[in-house]
């Protein structure tokens, strides 16, 4: 059995959410905000080579993404991995908003930040797919562990 995850110092949702606004707002142009989710990206925890399967790996997106998400107590912890650096820096921002909490939490968060920070209007149509793709498999994971309770 895995033990639940520490909680005690993670931020809510909403939290997270303003913290990515705020460091995203510091860079003036794209190009220095696509430098920082390559280098979030690069922070990616190493992913369990177990999950490196066709079972995990998602449809939708133009880059190879793996995404697991495991129930720990009454929290989803999700890992994923990509070949791509910026599809890997998507990563890193939907894990640190989405991973880590429970399904209610997930379903009811609405991902305001990709707006706020300006993905929806300078990631490339590809991108965009993908990035809704993995929103869409996080948020699919949360309501079947909802749909099971």
């Amino acid at each position: 059995m895995t033990a639940q995850p520490d909680t005690a110092d993670v931020p809510s949702i909403a939290e997270e959410q303003q913290e990515l606004i705020g460091e995203f707002a510091f860079f003036d142009d794209w190009d220095d905000r696509y430098q920082y989710l390559i280098d979030l990206g690069r922070r990616l925890p190493a992913f369990p080579e177990e999950y490196r399967r066709d079972a995990f790996k998602l449809k939708g997106c133009q880059a190879q993404v793996w995404l697991v998400g495991e129930k720990r107590g009454d929290r989803l912890v999700f890992h994923a991995v990509s070949d791509a650096a910026i599809v890997s820096g998507l990563i890193a921002v939907l894990l640190r908003v989405y991973s880590n909490r429970t399904p209610q939490e997930i379903v009811a968060t609405e991902p305001d930040f990709v707006a706020a920070i300006g993905l929806d209007e300078h990631l490339a149509m590809t991108r965009k797919n993908g990035l809704g793709a993995m929103l869409k498999a996080i948020r699919g994971r949360a309501r079947a562990e909802l749909d099971a309770a």
